[in-house]
């Protein structure tokens, strides 16, 4: 479409050319995407950049700004990103956490190193709980080499990567489903995780700071002190970007935990400051 009004401001539009259906076709391929189509790829930019501008998206879409403020107030109250002060993000702020797909692809090689280094704490046979993090999910590839296992998780994603390994039977935590985290959560979830008894446990969250973990959401707070609380060794695990956030709940102080590993760009200040509390600290890919 904007292209039809390109020419037509030219005048280079011709009876004959809207009678070529070639042509029609290519005018029907250019028409701008509706609104569900457009918020979709809204949702697609802001979650490739982190974070872009109302104005921007107008401009790249040809539509009003006003109209790129319903857009966006509609993604946020899905949970998908947040506005603020003109700009569309996926960042994580002290009260918003980001969606689960926008998690998935931030420090993905720190997630993988973390994960890797904490699958030397499970063996053969043992119970696993894991929760609905993107670093305790890559977990799952090394499980296979570690089955038979039991492994209990309320993270969607994790469920069904766990359906396909062999020897490990797979425990869902149910509760009531919630798009933005892709897990299981609530009052249901909390009393099936309070029914079990797990050799290990693997969480993460979204900030670490005076020596204590911390998250946005009350919800997902209450769902992690219990897996914490239902297993025998309880290991954080959390990349280094979590060491310089902050989160509106508390969640446990570190010394609740058997370990917290890190990955290995974690500055040096930031590791002294973990090493200062009652609790082990190991670095993931530096043998530390």
């Amino acid at each position: 479409m904007f292209g039809n009004r390109d020419d037509e401001r030219r005048g280079t539009r011709t009876v004959a050319a809207k009678a070529d259906p070639s042509e029609h076709d290519r005018v029907e391929d250019e028409r701008p995407p509706g609104p569900g189509d457009r918020r979709s790829l809204i949702t697609g930019l802001v979650l490739d950049s982190g974070s872009v501008s109302a104005q921007e998206l107008a401009e790249r879409f040809g539509v009003s700004v006003m109209t790129i403020h319903r857009d966006l107030d509609e993604l946020q109250r899905q949970g998908v990103l947040r506005k603020a002060r003109g700009v569309a993000t996926a960042q994580p702020s002290g009260t918003f956490e980001s969606n689960v797909e926008y998690r998935r692809r931030v420090n993905a090689d720190a997630k993988r190193a973390i994960a890797a280094r904490a699958a030397g704490l499970v063996e053969p046979g043992m119970s696993v709980l894991v929760d609905d993090s993107t670093t305790a999910a890559h977990l799952i590839p090394h499980l296979a080499e570690l089955a038979p296992l039991t492994v209990a998780t309320n993270y969607l994603h994790a469920l069904t990567e766990l359906s396909r390994l062999r020897d490990v039977q797979v425990v869902a935590l149910g509760g009531t489903y919630d798009v933005q985290h892709d897990s299981f959560l609530g009052t249901t979830c909390v009393e099936a995780i309070r029914s079990m008894r797990f050799d290990v446990a693997f969480v993460s969250t979204s900030a670490v700071t005076a020596g204590h973990a911390f998250h946005q959401e009350d919800r997902i707070v209450a769902v992690k002190r219990e897996m914490v609380a239902a297993a025998e060794r309880c290991h954080l695990l959390i990349d280094h970007s979590k060491l310089t956030r902050s989160a509106l709940h508390r969640l446990l102080p570190l010394e609740g935990f058997t370990s917290v590993i890190v990955d290995s760009a974690t500055p040096r200040e930031h590791l002294a400051r973990l090493r200062e509390h009652d609790v082990p600290v190991e670095v993931a890919g530096d043998g530390g």
